[in-house]
């Protein structure tokens, strides 16, 4: 084997772990929005449903 292959077996662990990192933090943030979105649309059904019982 080459000292150029060699060097990029080496490196491909820490590819893969940053890759992994990455993907990690990505879901986290998603999770954060989805919980933000989901406070809000709560927020939203409360006010309609006051609105539809104050009408009748």
């Amino acid at each position: 084997m080459s000292g150029s292959a060699a060097g990029m077996l080496a490196i491909w662990p820490l590819l893969v772990f940053l890759i992994y990192l990455v993907l990690l933090v990505l879901g986290v943030y998603c999770l954060i929005l989805f919980i933000q979105l989901a406070k809000r649309a709560i927020k939203a059904l409360d006010l309609y449903i006051q609105e539809k019982s104050n009408q009748d």
